[in-house]
């Protein structure tokens, strides 16, 4: 079966690397999906400008390719798959705080602090996954995690902000930056989703959520890079009008660029079209982002 037509991360796969992941596959039966994914990143690589291997978004694409009957991958391993909500620990740090109140220029510097210790990623499960009403899932691909702390009177956790890898396809926002499936595919990664943005319920502090996300943004920009190797051009982030406006998005200059058609990311089969539509908001992070985005 030919390998025509298919791209990894927007990068065309030859018959020849096709029949290697699939002559791996069948040969190296005690590895698991993600042993396996890592190992065909080693082989073909597919590696980040930083060296690390692409074995997520390597993992997701054997998955496609055995929904397209090309090879048959070993049975998932219990874990914690992508997509999948999972246990939320309940401490007394997660627990409400002193109510915090004013404004933004109140309660003093903004601090972002990425979560890369275990202890910090257990916390920011915690806070995600308590007070967000989407709650807390092994977010797609690659991302970021951040825990959010304002500084007066005292240095307190205010919020928790989450960057991932964006939606293969948006209508709205391919629209808007003018994408063929093609030049979508090559360029996409440029492109980071705002997945998770969450205020602390006792946290009621005004032009504050508009704050943390300027600085959000501007501080993942260069986090990205320094992880992933990718300039990001544009972030994009999806908001639910039947709860919350956007107001702190557009405060923060973000852009509204249409609505989404209500199927969710994995609805491949087209079943949940237009049940739950949402409002699809971009930032530029460069100028004229559309235009990169189309022509690099």
């Amino acid at each position: 079966m030919s390998a025509s037509n298919l791209l990894f991360l927007g990068h065309p796969v030859s018959d020849s690397d096709l029949a290697l992941i699939r002559e791996l596959v069948m040969n190296c039966h005690g590895l698991s999906r993600t042993e396996l994914a890592s190992t065909v990143c080693e082989l073909l690589g597919w590696k980040r400008r930083v060296g690390s291997l692409k074995a997520r978004e390597c993992r997701e694409f054997l998955e496609n390719l055995e929904s397209k009957g090309l090879l048959a991958l070993p049975q998932k391993q219990s874990g914690r798959p992508t997509g999948r909500r999972t246990y939320v620990p309940i401490t007394e740090r997660g627990n409400p705080g002193k109510r915090l109140v004013g404004t933004a220029a109140d309660v003093g510097r903004i601090e972002l602090e990425l979560a890369s210790s275990k202890e910090q990623r257990r916390w920011f499960r915690e806070l995600i996954g308590r007070y967000h009403y989407l709650g807390h899932a092994v977010p797609f691909g690659a991302h970021l995690r951040y825990l959010v702390f304002a500084h007066r009177p005292d240095r307190v956790a205010v919020g928790c902000v989450q960057f991932s890898s964006p939606a293969w396809r948006m209508a709205a926002r391919d629209r808007w930056i003018g994408w063929d499936d093609a030049t979508r595919a090559r360029n996409l990664q440029h492109v980071v989703n705002n997945s998770r943005f969450l205020l602390l319920p006792w946290v009621q502090v005004k032009n504050l959520a508009s704050r943390v996300l300027s600085k959000a943004v501007q501080q993942m920009a260069g986090d990205w890079q320094k992880h992933y190797g990718l300039e990001p051009f544009m972030v994009e982030t999806l908001v639910d009008p039947a709860r919350y406006r956007g107001s702190c998005y557009r405060g923060a200059n973000w852009i509204e660029i249409g609505t989404t058609s209500g199927r969710g990311r994995m609805d491949r089969g087209h079943q949940r079209e237009g049940l739950a539509p949402k409002t699809v908001l971009v930032y530029p992070l460069v100028s004229d982002a559309a235009r990169r985005l189309r022509e690099i």
